[in-house]
């Protein structure tokens, strides 16, 4: 029911999260010390905010080959601390919403979809096929060049509730209490005759703030951009999925030397990228260095482990500020072992088909 649009995707993970640290929310409100429940394999501005702000993130493993959050360790996890759950669904690959919103129903936990690489993805959950980011609490989307439809920079942030609705445009547009679009004055009728806080009554209401809030709104431009592709949007993610699905059929006789990607169980991705995880006496590095040599762009599924990174150096040195449940042993092997490729709409069957070649090739070099 409501969008509320942002300069990025991580700007819209940042607002999501701090929407859900609003006094508006009670006793659901996320305070400092509080827990999330995430994943370490991704990109690191899923789990960034909770940090910054002071919440505990509890690191839970992946499944290969979806690459999603491992829901048989969710009640492990849970604590009379955790507030959320906030997690991505990796490369397009919707998670287990089933599962994952079974879980937060049954802890009066929020959810937070981070659909900044799954964009136009669906799934099926209680018998009706929804489109990811809008079966939890909040979803946030990122409009980057290279993602699903771009508005050159740009991201969103959407809820069907209207108190988060509130929160998040509070968050984004400086903290402020007004809810009047800029360039617009005293919709409510009431604009200098309320008490706020310990401000003198009639105090003008469009410069009082209920929150400390931050400026992520996006320009006029960036959103006209946006409005053009969302025509041609549904061309795209097709193409991505011919592009996955040709890909997929390609390379389907090494499957003996990599692993391949396969969708989450009641799901229509929506593909970002192919992910590819080698197996036992193949060399990542090399592989990787052999496609690069010949024209093909890799990547890393973004931090691997983000737990690993110079980022974390103090946090592992002192054992605070999160904890891990269990043990990480498949986002270890996604960091050492993992790779991928894009499906761009824009590439062409032969394009395609020389990636796999080269994919190929280099396996068995």
């Amino acid at each position: 029911k409501y969008v509320s649009v942002v300069n990025s995707g991580s700007s819209a993970n940042l607002n999501a999260f701090m929407a859900l640290t609003s006094p508006l929310l009670g006793d659901r409100r996320i305070k400092r010390g509080d827990e999330i429940i995430t994943v370490a394999a991704g990109f690191p501005t899923t789990v960034t905010p909770a940090i910054q702000y002071g919440a505990v993130p509890v690191f839970v493993d992946v499944t290969i080959p979806q690459y999603n959050i491992d829901v048989t360790k969710l009640e492990e996890a849970y604590s009379d601390k955790t507030k959320a759950v906030m997690i991505a669904h990796t490369l397009g690959n919707p998670f287990d919403l089933s599962a994952v919103k079974e879980f937060c129903d049954k802890h009066n936990l929020w959810l937070v979809e981070d659909n900044c690489d799954a964009l136009g993805s669906k799934y099926t959950i209680n018998g009706e096929e929804k489109f990811t980011g809008t079966i939890g609490d909040i979803g946030t989307s990122s409009f980057y060049p290279p993602h699903h439809m771009t508005m050159g920079e740009g991201g969103a942030v959407y809820t069907n509730n209207a108190l988060l609705n509130k929160c998040i445009r509070s968050f984004r547009d400086w903290g402020r209490d007004c809810v009047c679009p800029s360039g617009k004055d005293n919709l409510c009728g009431h604009r200098f005759d309320k008490q706020y806080g310990e401000l003198p009554l009639g105090y003008d209401h469009k410069y009082v703030y209920s929150h400390f809030g931050y400026n992520l709104k996006a320009t006029d431009m960036q959103t006209a951009v946006g409005c053009a592709q969302l025509e041609k949007f549904p061309s795209f993610v097709e193409r991505r999925r011919h592009n996955f699905d040709r890909l997929r059929a390609a390379l389907a006789d090494i499957e003996d030397k990599v692993i391949l990607p396969v969708p989450c169980d009641n799901s229509r991705p929506s593909w970002f990228g192919f992910l590819i995880t080698v197996k036992e006496g193949i060399d990542r590095k090399a592989v990787v260095e052999y496609i690069e040599n010949h024209g093909v762009q890799t990547r890393n599924l973004f931090a691997g482990n983000l737990i690993k990174h110079p980022c974390f150096d103090e946090m592992r040195a002192t054992k605070e500020g999160y904890r891990v449940v269990g043990t990480l042993d498949n986002t270890d092997r996604i960091m050492r072992d993992t790779f991928w490729v894009g499906v761009y709409p824009g590439m062409t069957d032969e394009m395609i088909d020389y990636m796999a070649k080269t994919i190929k090739e280099a396996v068995n070099q």
